[in-house]
């Protein structure tokens, strides 16, 4: 089917920057939506950001300025782009990436299985 795989998670110290990479495989035909979503130590996932096939993107009030999301439709890949980073962005980070994978099928969410992403006081 539909495999996502993330990279570029780490340890950084606060105020530094991270990027992360989401590759999407498989049998695709067409991605529409892809995001980010985080989930910090015993809390709930969370929406960080989101971008559509035709590049508009949205992001959570707590990271507007700081983060940035793009992706390359020809590789198939959303990157995040994290600056300014913060002890609160201390979470695993996830992508989902809304997939057809046949001509006039239905769309389907993808998950991919977290990155790690910490940030030191």
């Amino acid at each position: 089917q539909v495999q996502l795989v993330e990279s570029g998670g780490g340890l950084v110290q606060a105020g530094g920057s991270l990027r992360l990479s989401c590759a999407a495989s498989g049998s695709i035909f067409r991605i529409n939506y892809m995001a980010w979503y985080r989930q910090p130590p015993g809390k709930e996932r969370e929406l960080v950001a989101t971008i559509t096939s035709g590049g508009s993107t949205n992001y959570a009030d707590s990271v507007k300025g700081r983060f940035s999301i793009s992706r390359d439709n020809a590789k198939n890949t959303v990157y995040l782009q994290m600056n300014s980073l913060k002890p609160e962005d201390t979470a695993v980070y996830y992508c989902r990436a809304n997939v057809v994978i046949i001509i006039r099928g239905p769309s389907l969410n993808y998950w991919g299985q977290g990155t790690q992403v910490t940030v030191s006081s």
